[in-house]
């Protein structure tokens, strides 16, 4: 189990054929299922279609389809995997039940794993044989590029099956975010939410429509985003004390009506946090240097980011 060779996937939509690829490309043995066998033809389609994607990411020479191997019996896809990835629909009644089965029918130190994108896994694993044993694995999508992976552990998931996990996701080039505890909707998808609720309130009310809140997005925040996340971009915006000035100028907009979200008090404790968070993330490097780095990511982004921007507009 220390170095995690076959990874049964459990579902091959959208995420699962994800899945199955990032696997095959980093020379994993897969059992993929689904009930319908036409589903085979349409995974290998796809495999094909990515594969120059991949090859150019990953920098591999060949993909060996002879690890791909698809099965409509779940028993027979389980019974000699190592690593189970379950992709099925967000529902509670549907994962705790299908989970039930996985337990039943996997090696019983096989880590299972859910790419649930909000459920708590302590209810989807509440009837699975070995539960200490059963994550959360929540992927982004495409996840065969991208690298971020939400490893959440249910109440009594093993510190052992946790650190398996992580170990066997960073084998396949990904960079687990390791979530303290059990939340409804993780990390990720929470900021997204939020994004995603206030945008609703915004074109709702006339203020803007799609295409403008996305360029507001796409042109502004969202290119430093893709270097850096919300907390060390504002650490910048405060000058050369970082966060700390940051909080002093703008922490009073929190109390003005500017969203539809209400913003939590920022007690000293908080502030604390975000600066004692955001110094750490800069690892010892001044504003200025954080800035210049930076500053060329941006401009060597936007000049990359004109060659694709006329593929979509």
């Amino acid at each position: 189990m220390q170095n995690i060779k076959k990874v049964a996937v459990i579902g091959t939509g959208v995420i699962g054929a994800g899945w199955i690829i990032r696997c095959l490309s980093h020379n994993k043995i897969v059992y993929a299922f689904d009930k319908d066998i036409n589903l085979k033809k349409k995974l290998l389609s796809e495999i094909k279609r990515t594969w120059p994607f991949v090859k150019k990411l990953f920098n591999k020479k060949k993909l060996n389809i002879k690890n791909f191997h698809f099965f409509t019996s779940i028993e027979q896809t389980l019974k000699d995997a190592d690593f189970i990835q379950e992709c099925a629909t967000e529902n509670y009644s549907l994962k705790t039940k299908l989970i039930s089965t996985i337990g039943k029918y996997a090696k019983s130190n096989s880590i299972i794993a859910s790419s649930s994108s909000g459920l708590l896994p302590t209810r989807i694993y509440s009837k699975c044989k070995n539960p200490e044993r059963g994550i959360i694995g929540h992927p982004f999508n495409p996840v065969y590029l991208l690298p971020a992976v939400e490893i959440v552990p249910g109440k009594i998931t093993s510190k052992k099956n946790l650190n398996l996990a992580k170990k066997f996701y960073k084998s396949i080039s990904m960079n687990p975010i390791m979530v303290k505890n059990e939340l409804p909707g993780y990390l990720s998808d929470r900021l997204q939410e939020a994004l995603w609720r206030e945008g609703l309130h915004i074109i709702n009310e006339g203020y803007a429509t799609t295409e403008e809140l996305d360029r507001a997005i796409e042109d502004g925040p969202g290119l430093r985003w893709s270097l850096m996340g919300t907390f060390l971009t504002f650490h910048l915006a405060g000058g050369k004390t970082g966060m700390k000035h940051m909080l002093e100028q703008f922490g009073p907009a929190l109390k003005l009506p500017w969203t539809k979200l209400k913003a939590p008090k920022l007690s000293k404790k908080l502030s604390s946090r975000l600066i004692s968070g955001t110094a750490k993330q800069a690892k010892g490097k001044s504003v200025a240097m954080i800035s210049n780095i930076r500053d060329q990511y941006l401009v060597d982004i936007q000049k990359l980011r004109k060659k694709y921007e006329k593929k979509l507009r």
